[in-house]
């Protein structure tokens, strides 16, 4: 590139306006760095050298990547991750007026910073350096293919895109229904020391690896899909004796359904009290949110469950429409009632409704029972077939049965530890 184009690129770069936060990061900042040195009418050789050396070992640290050229991933990442005037309001009904036309006018910009690939990049550089030629190798990976994700489709429609500005409404309808910032790039969240901190490496399960209950599961899917679509939906509470797959179903749907826009916030019980809190970073945002609270049970001296109350029944402030509950207990009365609380409350019928009524206010409570032995052996079966396992079939009963009463009893996680032992002894073999 001509030092005359070169300079008027950084020109404009500098001058980026809605999309300001794009080019914040330090690969962003050390390209334009690297930038304003070529631009020069004559480079200095060891900065330029110290500084694209910098860039290359940014790039390196990117832990996954849109697109075969390190750059022009990262710069796609940026563009889709980052909140700032234009995305944030992409979510709640579209940019418009002054902000929909700086966009545009932005991204034509950040599309011509996208242009300096590998090849153009590294040509620029030697001819700086050319002492160095040779020393460095492109950061492009021409073997790798944009996955079918959403941020993948949209890497791809970018790549091939002449104009950027005129994908205006590609990147407002990715952040339409996927949100901005973190909620657009991550699919899990976790309530952590009064913040939502992202879960970059959530359990991969999915509802076709969960083998039985699929008649009990289907009602919480049909319900999972009419809140994704907006239809009335209802919270959930799934009740079943530990191993039984509650949570493994819960975070099955996540995985299912993250493409579509949802995702999952887990929130412990002792942090009930930050509902209000949790709901106000949920409230208006687009994508659709599961409030996962797993292994839901009170003693009968606590009471964040009057929190939950609060939230499944309403307040005097209306629950977020984005928002559902999926709880998870091992126990039918989810609040511990004692028999000494009975005698010694004057109102006892009236403190024992309010605490059985937690449970009736779920829209929908599904029972995942203790499997039988055909059951049980049936997921055996699955697992081991999933595993490439042979073993004779009457062995394999056998010794499932044999592990299923030196254990806590039998569920779907004793069937998967059975299968996990049975692997790594014929490995081992």
């Amino acid at each position: 590139m001509e030092r005359e184009r070169l300079e008027e690129v950084l020109l404009r770069a500098r001058g980026i306006a809605v999309l300001r936060g794009v080019l914040e990061s330090a690969a962003a900042r050390g390209m334009l760095e690297l930038l304003g040195l070529l631009a020069r009418e004559r480079p200095e050789p060891s900065a330029v050298a110290r500084t694209f050396g910098r860039l290359w070992e940014e790039l390196a640290l990117e832990p996954y990547r849109l697109l075969p050229d390190a750059w022009q991933s990262h710069l796609v990442g940026r563009l889709l991750d980052d909140e700032n005037p234009f995305s944030l309001a992409s979510e709640t009904g579209g940019a418009s007026g002054a902000v929909a036309e700086q966009a545009r006018r932005d991204l034509r910009t950040l599309g011509e910073l996208f242009r300096l690939d590998a090849g153009a990049v590294l040509g620029m550089v030697e001819e700086a350096v050319p002492g160095a030629r040779g020393i460095w190798a492109p950061w492009s990976d021409p073997g790798l293919d944009p996955d079918g994700s959403p941020r993948g489709e949209v890497a791809r429609k970018l790549a091939a895109a002449r104009d950027w500005g005129e994908c205006v409404g590609l990147i407002s309808g990715y952040h339409a229904r996927h949100g901005a910032g973190p909620f657009g790039r991550y699919r899990a969240f976790r309530w952590d020391g009064g913040a939502l901190q992202p879960v970059a490496y959530p359990d991969p399960v999915r509802l076709s690896d969960l083998v039985g209950y699929e008649r009990e599961r289907e009602p919480l899917v049909l319900n999972t899909e009419r809140f994704l679509r907006g239809l009335p939906a209802h919270h959930a509470l799934l009740y079943g004796l530990p191993g039984t797959g509650k949570s493994s179903t819960v975070k099955a749907l996540l995985n299912e359904y993250a493409d579509a826009g949802l995702r999952l916030v887990e929130v412990a019980k002792e942090d009930l009290g930050d509902l209000p809190q949790v709901l106000g970073h949920l409230r208006g945002r687009a994508p659709r949110f599961v409030l996962f609270v797993d292994d839901l049970s009170f003693e009968e001296d606590e009471v964040q469950y009057k929190s939950l109350k609060a939230l499944l029944e309403g307040s005097v402030e209306a629950p977020p429409e984005n928002v559902r509950v999926y709880a998870t207990s091992n126990r039918r009365n989810i609040v511990r009632e004692s028999f000494s609380e009975r005698e010694d409350d004057v109102h006892a019928r009236d403190t024992a409704q309010e605490k059985l009524s937690l449970a009736a206010r779920f829209g929908l409570r599904l029972t995942l029972p203790p499997p039988d032995q055909r059951l049980y052996l049936r997921i055996v079966r699955e697992l081991a077939r999933r595993r490439g396992i042979e073993v004779p079939e009457e062995e394999l009963a056998g010794r499932a049965l044999l592990w299923e009463r030196w254990q806590a009893g039998r569920s779907g996680r004793t069937a998967r530890q059975f299968v996990d032992e049975l692997e790594a002894e014929l490995a081992r073999d």
